[in-house]
């Protein structure tokens, strides 16, 4: 990574807003999950893409639970950060909440952890510039995706398999 030189967490951060819409809902008026997960990937891929400097392919979502429904008519706003650089990829995390434009009420709606690896035109990894956390959540967040990315990593070398303590 000589020379690259590094950026902060707020220099590559993305707001992402979309106003939910009938084609995008089902037959109880609640914006349909997979929407919201290609909004999640959409907002992902912008923070990684301003911080890195390069286009970006998703290698990983990690697990997303849905907290609360986002009505037709509703505003959906997506704040995504890169959590951690390490070499080729980098984590990004994305917060969904619900806005309510007539009551102006808001509800967290999701929150998932994307891993993004960065490439070059001809499709091949290239080396990602350091992040620097500078806030107490921001550093907290760094150190926390560390230990997902051992997660992750293990997971993968058990292909996904649970190892479970033997009888």
């Amino acid at each position: 990574m000589s020379g690259m030189s590094p950026k902060f967490v707020r220099e590559s951060a993305s707001d992402y807003s979309e106003l939910a819409l009938p084609n995008d809902a089902n037959s109880l008026g609640n914006l349909l999950g997979g929407r919201i997960m290609h909004l999640v990937d959409l907002a992902g891929a912008i923070a990684a893409m301003r911080h890195a400097g390069y286009a970006v392919v998703t290698a990983s979502v990690d697990q997303m639970q849905f907290i609360h429904p986002v009505r037709i008519g509703q505003l959906v706003r997506l704040q995504a950060s890169v959590n951690r650089v390490f070499r080729t990829s980098m984590e990004v995390g994305v917060k969904v909440v619900m806005e309510d434009l007539v009551s102006g009420t808001t509800q967290h709606v999701s929150s998932a952890y994307l891993t993004f690896v960065a490439i070059d035109a001809q499709g091949h990894r290239v080396e990602v510039r350091p992040v620097i956390p500078e806030t107490v959540e921001e550093k907290r967040r760094y150190e926390a995706a560390g230990a997902r990315r051992e997660y992750r990593l293990a997971q993968r070398r058990n292909d996904g398999a649970v190892m479970l303590p033997r009888p």
